[in-house]
């Protein structure tokens, strides 16, 4: 799933960007600019929501690790003396 929502944000944003490239060389007519317009807008309140998921996931992990203690690494040598 994760793949997937992935692929989407990209897809989206080189969606967007190409729309941003039609709309910049200023050939389309007042109806084709609007219609990429509300298209570019859907767009990028798309990418702004799975980037806003992301950085959901991320303050998650993140607390996770803060708050929990480490675990010994299973190949670790603790014996005295002996560099691991």
């Amino acid at each position: 799933m994760a793949k997937q929502n992935a692929d989407s944000f990209e897809k989206s944003l080189q969606t967007l960007e190409s729309l941003v490239d039609k709309l910049e060389q200023g050939e389309l007519t007042l109806e084709e600019s609007l219609k990429q317009f509300e298209q570019g807008v859907k767009l990028t309140r798309r990418c702004q929501s799975a980037l806003d998921n992301a950085e959901q996931k991320v303050e998650v992990l993140l607390k996770k690790t803060e708050t929990g203690s480490p675990e010994k690494f299973s190949g670790q040598d603790d014996t005295p003396g002996k560099a691991g």
